[in-house]
């Protein structure tokens, strides 16, 4: 385009109120060459810009607001007023604008998302940084498709309360499981609530992010799970007390082994199971429950590698586990051979997250 001299800005300026739209069109794209010929401008001469073309502008059609939108996107002295305008604009003008203009000011991003639908909230989510107090009222008011969004953008920074709030709308939304484990900025513990959650391939991501971990990052997490945890997990079954002095009498007389552990299975005690499992390995009784009840498998490997169990006596459990299910033994070779490719060092480093709910009821 050809550029438009500066001297004729007072001729533009004063064709504002023409009425034709034909002319008011080439009126404001003259004037947008004109800007972009005649930089850098004074803050003035910024904010006369942007107040004649928003004049301009809001009897255009969308097509033509969402041209002067992608030419200012990236502005680095796009006027203000100009910006501000075209961000609250419809979608399909706004959006643009919302992903990369560096012109809008925190401020300008929070009257968006608390005004606007899910495309604009998923394009201010799109954007290289976005502000912790901005994500959070995305956090409150996004749909699953644009908290995904959010999720997946490392440049998206969240508060601890917004990413427990993501961690509970994550548990009860398989859609949000990948992008809510793929967050590298999620605190650790929160990651390690979505392990009885996720499917396998995830829970393998968590485990090697563990394994990965600082250790004085590890006990920071660990310190602030423990400030999250909630103790009161559901009631304990009718015959957990019988259980617990059986187990505890077995325990005095040395008499309270891995193989035993294997014995309460075979014979229906569960409940027994689960509190000599729960003390084997030093969890809660509601976690080591929910391990065996839902079959859990791959946790159950966790803690058994843990508690230094070899491969002989987790297969047993996994058997005993399986027997009501088609192909029992082939599945529970499966999950032997999981726990052979299991580094101690990662399941060690899992348990700890979980043993969170055991100290957190002790304290």
């Amino acid at each position: 385009m050809t550029d438009v001299a500066p001297s004729r800005l007072p001729d533009l300026i004063s064709l504002a109120h023409e009425k034709s739209s034909e002319k008011r069109r080439a009126l404001l794209r003259e004037l947008t060459d004109h800007f972009f010929g005649t930089q850098p401008h004074a803050d003035a001469e910024s904010a006369l810009y942007g107040d004649v073309m928003s004049s301009l502008a809001k009897d255009m059609e969308t097509a033509v607001r969402a041209e002067l939108s992608a030419r200012f996107a990236q502005a680095l002295d796009a006027p203000h007023t100009l910006v501000r305008r075209l961000a609250n604009d419809v979608a399909s003008v706004a959006s643009v604008m919302l992903t990369q203009s560096p012109v809008l000011t925190e401020q300008d991003l929070l009257d968006v998302v608390r005004a606007h639908g899910q495309e604009h909230l998923r394009a201010v989510s799109s954007r290289a940084l976005v502000p912790e107090a901005v994500s959070e009222i995305i956090v409150e008011r996004g749909d699953d498709h644009t908290l995904d969004t959010l999720l997946r953008n490392d440049g998206a920074k969240l508060s601890r309360q917004a990413s427990e709030a993501v961690i509970e709308r994550a548990k009860a939304n398989p859609e949000l499981h990948e992008a809510t484990v793929g967050r590298a900025a999620l605190p650790p513990d929160l990651l390690n609530e979505m392990y009885f959650v996720v499917e396998q391939r995830l829970r393998a991501q968590i485990l090697e992010h563990n394994a990965r971990l600082d250790p004085a990052l590890l006990e920071s997490a660990l310190a602030a799970g423990r400030a999250r945890v909630a103790t009161d997990d559901g009631l304990f079954p009718e015959d957990y007390s019988e259980s617990l002095a059986y187990v505890e009498e077995l325990k005095a007389a040395g008499q309270l082994t891995p193989q035993m552990l294997a014995r309460f299975l075979r014979s229906g005690g569960q409940t027994s199971f689960l509190i000599a499992l729960s003390q084997l390995a030093d969890i809660d009784f509601h976690t080591a429950r929910q391990i065996v009840e839902r079959r859990e498998l791959d946790a159950l490997a966790v803690v058994c590698k843990s508690a230094n169990l070899d491969k002989a006596l987790f297969l047993t459990y996994a058997v005993v586990l399986l027997n009501d299910d088609g192909d029992a033994m082939g599945k529970a070779h499966a999950y032997a051979r999981m726990y052979a490719e299991l580094e101690k060092d990662a399941a060690l480093r899992t348990l700890r997250f979980w043993r969170m709910r055991r100290s957190a009821a002790a304290a």
